[in-house]
């Protein structure tokens, strides 16, 4: 008997690859990759066209794992693209002010470094008061965090765009470009990469391992019960969106790097993306549920998707439509796998299914 249990002990798979939304994502991927060996086998399977998937999805990626923890919260976060353009606009400001170039060529390279570290810092600060202005607002007047982030997306707009008067700002250092588009010297790993791996770390260690990642998950499953157990919901809300909102401001600096280039209106369509992403992945839309591991892997899908796109030359209208399509087939999707977990969970816990 003891050597049965043990066995089944030991063929126990992970969590994670019991998950339906987590193997439905593997197999689109598969499903992708079949479909380019057959149509671009040449263009899909380079080296060249692997890094340059690397150097496009940390910026939206980023921001994906911002609208992951509002969502798991039960909320949502639709000002992200603001914050990250407003975000983007602040540090371009500073480093224009701070670093003196003639052309290309910088007068002052003794200011590069504490102009960057100054930027980052400012990004980071003004990402994390957006968001805990939006967490005030959506826990203090209880308001849907779904109206409160649509007035947030127009308010930092609009101040990116007041303070920019509506062109970009352009032009930059070379090192402020590297971080986005440069590789680790004497490597060719980009920064960007190893950017976006340390910022899945800390997502993933504070979704996991923290007392206050637990209440996020414990905030979307049922928010009266929480409130009833102790927990300040009104804290957890705020400190959840400060969380997104510094995710949005690394994003700014990243995009803004990635481009050379700040403005009001970059990443027009990262709300959409932002949000299949994060549904695709596993994230439930009612909150409670969900895994780093499935938004982790739904980036890298709808990346694949995209360059899929870009190499049979499709215009970025049909990659749009694509987009809103798949999102859809994702909610249904999400509804009908969450409904099919409850119903099993309801059979197995009744005195006939555990006969």
């Amino acid at each position: 008997m003891s050597k049965n249990l043990n066995n089944k002990k030991e063929l126990r798979l992970p969590a994670a690859m019991k998950d339906n939304q987590i193997l439905t994502i593997i197999g689109l991927m598969v499903v992708v990759l079949a479909i380019m060996a057959v149509m671009k086998p040449d263009a899909y399977f380079t080296g060249k066209n692997l890094t340059s998937m690397i150097y496009q999805f940390p910026e939206y990626g980023i921001l994906a794992f911002g609208m992951m923890a509002c969502m798991i919260a039960g909320g949502i976060d639709l000002s992200l693209v603001g914050i990250m353009n407003l975000t983007g606009v602040l540090a371009a400001l500073i480093l224009k002010k701070m670093v003196v170039m003639d052309g290309s060529t910088v007068l002052n390279p003794e200011m590069v470094t504490p102009a960057i570290l100054l930027a980052v810092v400012v990004a980071v600060v003004v990402g994390a008061a957006c968001g805990a202005f939006n967490g005030f607002i959506i826990g203090y007047f209880n308001l849907p965090a779904m109206l409160v982030t649509l007035c947030g997306l127009q308010l930092y707009t609009g101040l990116a765009y007041g303070i920019t008067g509506g062109p970009a700002i352009n032009g930059m250092c070379d090192e402020f470009k590297n971080i986005a588009n440069g590789t680790i010297p004497g490597t060719i790993i980009p920064w960007v990469l190893l950017i976006f791996v340390a910022v899945l770390a800390v997502v993933t260690f504070v979704m996991k391992c923290t007392v206050f990642g637990h209440e996020i998950y414990f905030l979307g499953s049922n928010a009266k019960a929480a409130k009833y157990s102790g927990i300040n919901t009104l804290k957890v809300i705020i400190m959840t969106h400060m969380f997104s909102g510094i995710l949005g401001g690394i994003s700014g600096i990243l995009i803004t790097s990635h481009l050379n280039s700040a403005k009001s209106s970059n990443g027009a369509t990262y709300t959409l993306l932002t949000l299949l992403i994060v549904v695709l992945g596993g994230i439930h839309p009612d909150g409670g549920r969900g895994r780093v591991l499935g938004v982790t892997l739904s980036i890298f899908l709808l990346q694949m998707i995209a360059n899929a796109f870009t190499l049979l030359h499709y215009s970025q209208n049909a990659k749009t439509f694509a987009n809103g399509c798949l999102l859809i087939i994702a909610l249904v999707l999400s509804v009908i796998l969450s409904n099919r977990s409850t119903h099993k969970k309801k059979k197995a816990a009744s005195p006939s299914g555990s006969k």
